[in-house]
C-alpha cells in the first residue's frame, strides 16, 4: 500500500511549486515509509510514498510508460488480486513488462483499454493516471471503498490525495467548515456521509466511481454498482458457492513479498479467514501462519456481557489458534496509552472518529507492524451477510432511520442552542437517510419483507461499512501496515447481494448461510458463536481518565470546542459518569466513555487543524 497525491493546474507552472508538492508528499510518509517519488510537468504533478509489498525494484512510482508516442504516468495505492490474468491478456496483445508488480499491470491496462480498464480490476485501489497526450487525469477507486481518495477544485487547480491532510498541505486549501461540515461532525458523528470530506469544498470519490479531469472540468462516472436480480441457486449450492469464492479470494490476498498475518478475534469471520489462510500456508509449505488479537489490561476482571457484546474473545481465540495451528500473539492495551492515542487517531483520520475504538486499533496495528507488513482481516462480513443485531431486531428494521445513529435528541441537548438552531439535527439525519435509501437498487415484484432487508443491507454496505473501512485504512496505514479484506471481494459481494434473506438467516441465525458454507472448515462451537464486535476496554480507569480530560477542556476558556457545546449540560454528563449514554449512542460500541472521548477528539481536531467556521 502507499500514499498518493497530485495537482493539476491550467494556470500555474507546477515546476515552480516544489515546496508545496514536497509538503503534500510529506503528509503521506506513514502510508509509504519505504520510498518516495515525484513526477512534475508545467501542468501536472504526481507524488507518491511507497510501502513495498510486491516487486521492490519493479514497482517504483510515479511510474511512466510510453506506447505509440503516448506517455502515461501513474501514482497508485492498492493491490490487484488478478494481476496474473491481466498480465497474460496484455502479453497476448504484444505488451512486455519490466517487472512483476501490479503497478505496471495497472498502468499498461490503462494504456490498452483507457478508463474502461477499471472494470477489469479485482482488488483494492485508489490511483491517478495523467495522460500527457490527452492532458487529462483519470482517478479510480475500488468498488467497495477499501482505499480512500479525496479531491478538491480550487479555481484552475484540481488537487487530490489518499488522505485529507495531503490536500490541506497545499496552500490553496483551507481547513474550513460550513454548515454541512458542522452537521457531519456534531450530528452524523462519527459517521461521514459518503462523498463528503467534511472540510468545505473537499469531496471524496465514492466507491465504485471514477473521475476524469480535463480542461472542461471534473466528470464523475459510476463504473460499478450492485444489481438486483432473482437468486436461482438452492440453499446448498449457495453455501458451496460462497465457500469457493471466499477460499479463492483469501488465497489471492495472501500474495506478498513481505510477511503476512491475520487479525483474529475468534469470531466467525476472522476465524474463517484464518482457517483458509492456514490451509494455504500448510499446502504451500510456508510454515505456521501468524495471527494477532487485541485485548485490554484488566478486561477479564471488568468485562460485563450485554446485548451487543455477549462474551469476551480470549477463549475463542485460543480455540481457533489450536484448531488452525497458528502462531498467535495477544497484544494488550492499557488505559494511559489508549487515552494518549486519541490525539494520534485524530491525526490518522484527519477527523474526529470512533474515539478509543480508533485509538486501540492504531495501537494494535503499531505492534503488529513490528512483525508483519501485511495483515488480512474479517472486516465487512457483517454488512454483506447481515450479521449485526439491528438486522434481526424489528424496531431497527422498521425504524426508518440509520440503526447505528441513536439518541440523537439526547446528544443534541449537549450542543449549544445556537448550533442546534443552525443545523436542525433531526432534519439533517432524516434527509441523509432519505438520500441513502433512494439509492437502493430494487427488485421488481420482490416480497416486501425481502425488499426491506435488501434496503437494510444496502444501508449497511454503503454507509456503516464505509465508516469501518475508513477506520481500518487510516489506523493501519498510520503505521505502514497494509490490511486486506477478503469479504470485500466484489465477486462475493455481488453474489451475496441477491441471496434472499430467508437464506442469509438460514436456521434462524445471523449469517446463517455463511455458517452453513463454513461447515467442516471451522469447529461447530465456533460456527455457533454469537456476533461479538471489535473489543473495547471495560476498565473503569478509562472512564475516569476521559472524564478528567473533558472537565479540563470545559475549564479552558481558550478551548475551540466551547462555542459548539452547552457547557453546563456536558459538565453534568461528566459528573454523572455519562450514565445516560450507556445504551450505545452510536454503533454497538460507543457508550458513555466513548461519548466523552469523542468530544476530546473534536477539541483536539479543532485545535490541531486550526479549523475555522465560515
Amino acid at each position: 500500500m502507499c500514499g498518493i497525491a497530485g495537482w493539476i493546474d491550467w494556470e500555474r507552472d507546477l515546476t515552480q511549486e516544489q515546496a508545496a508538492l514536497e509538503a503534500m508528499q510529506k503528509t503521506l510518509a506513514n502510508r509509504g515509509p519505504d520510498a518516495e517519488g515525484m513526477w512534475v510537468s508545467a501542468t501536472a504533478a504526481l507524488v507518491h510514498r511507497r510501502l513495498i509489498v510486491v516487486d521492490p525494484e519493479g514497482g517504483l512510482q510515479p511510474m511512466a510508460r510510453e506506447r505509440g508516442g503516448r506517455c502515461c504516468i501513474l501514482t497508485y495505492n492498492g493491490e490487484l488480486y488478478n494481476t496474473g490474468e491481466l498480465r497474460q491478456e496484455l502479453q497476448a496483445k504484444g505488451y512486455t513488462f519490466e517487472g512483476y508488480s501490479d503497478t505496471e499491470v495497472l498502468l499498461v491496462s490503462y494504456i490498452e483499454w483507457g478508463p474502461e480498464c477499471i472494470k477489469r480490476f479485482n482488488g483494492i485501489f485508489a490511483f491517478g493516471i495523467w495522460d500527457e497526450a490527452e492532458q487529462s487525469l483519470f482517478l479510480g477507486r475500488d468498488r467497495l471503498g477499501v482505499k480512500p481518495l479525496f479531491y478538491t477544485v480550487k479555481g484552475s487547480a484540481f488537487i487530490f490525495g489518499s488522505e485529507i491532510k495531503a490536500l490541506l498541505a497545499n496552500p490553496l486549501v483551507k481547513p474550513e467548515l460550513d454548515e454541512q461540515g458542522l452537521a457531519e461532525i456534531f450530528v452524523m458523528c462519527p459517521a461521514r456521509t459518503p462523498g463528503q470530506g467534511v472540510f468545505r469544498d473537499i469531496k471524496e470519490v465514492k466507491p465504485g466511481w471514477s473521475l476524469v479531469y480535463n480542461r472542461s472540468g471534473a466528470h464523475l462516472q459510476q463504473y460499478w454498482k450492485l444489481e438486483s436480480q432473482p437468486h436461482r441457486d438452492d440453499l446448498d449450492t449457495t453455501a458451496e458457492t460462497i465457500r469457493n469464492l471466499l477460499e479463492d479470494t483469501v488465497e489471492r490476498q495472501l500474495v506478498s513479498d513481505v510477511p503476512v498475518c491475520v487479525l483474529l478475534s475468534g469470531g466467525l469471520d476472522s476465524s474463517a479467514i484464518t482457517a483458509f489462510a492456514s490451509q494455504a500456508y500448510l499446502r504451500d509449505g510456508l510454515g505456521r501462519l501468524r495471527t494477532f488479537s487485541v485485548d485490554y489490561v484488566d478486561n477479564q476482571r471488568y468485562f460485563q456481557a450485554n446485548r451487543f457484546e455477549p462474551d469476551a474473545d480470549a477463549s475463542w481465540v485460543q480455540r481457533v489458534t489450536e484448531h488452525c495451528g497458528t502462531e498467535h500473539r495477544i497484544i494488550l492495551v492499557d488505559t494511559p496509552e489508549l487515552v494518549e492515542a486519541l490525539r494520534i487517531a485524530v491525526h490518522a483520520r484527519d477527523l474526529p472518529g470512533m474515539a478509543d475504538i480508533d485509538a486501540s486499533l492504531y495501537l494494535f496495528c503499531r505492534e503488529i507492524k513490528k512483525q508483519a507488513t501485511v495483515a488480512v482481516s474479517g472486516e465487512s462480513a457483517d454488512e454483506i451477510f447481515g450479521g449485526y443485531p439491528w438486522f434481526h431486531r424489528p424496531e431497527y428494521v422498521h425504524s426508518g432511520a440509520f440503526p447505528w445513529i441513536r439518541m440523537v435528541q439526547e446528544r443534541m441537548q449537549l450542543l449549544s442552542p445556537d448550533l442546534v438552531t443552525r443545523l436542525r439535527p433531526i432534519e439533517y439525519v432524516a434527509s441523509r437517510y432519505q438520500e441513502a435509501i433512494s439509492d437502493v437498487p430494487r427488485l421488481t415484484g420482490e416480497d416486501p419483507s425481502e425488499a426491506l432487508m435488501r434496503q437494510m443491507t444496502h444501508l449497511n454496505m454503503w454507509h456503516f461499512m464505509q465508516i469501518l473501512l475508513d477506520r481500518k485504512d487510516r489506523m493501519s496505514m498510520a503505521v505502514g501496515l497494509e490490511v486486506r479484506v477478503p469479504f470485500c471481494d466484489h465477486r462475493l459481494a455481488e453474489y451475496v447481494w441477491n441471496i434472499p434473506w430467508t437464506f442469509k438467516a438460514d436456521g434462524g441465525t445471523a449469517k446463517g448461510i455463511l455458517r452453513r458454507a463454513l461447515r467442516g472448515v471451522l469447529p461447530e462451537d465456533v460456527l455457533g458463536r454469537r456476533k461479538s464486535p471489535y473489543p473495547k476496554t471495560h476498565n473503569p480507569s478509562y472512564l475516569k481518565a476521559v472524564s478528567r480530560q473533558v472537565a479540563s477542556i470545559l475549564g479552558d476558556p481558550d478551548s475551540p470546542l466551547l462555542p459548539f457545546v452547552d457547557t453546563a449540560a456536558l459538565r453534568r454528563v461528566v459528573q454523572t459518569s455519562a450514565e445516560d449514554f450507556d445504551a450505545s449512542w452510536f454503533s454497538q460500541l460507543m457508550r458513555g466513555p466513548q461519548l466523552l472521548a469523542y468530544f476530546i477528539q473534536v477539541d483536539t481536531w479543532l485545535r490541531d487543524y486550526h479549523v475555522s467556521v465560515v
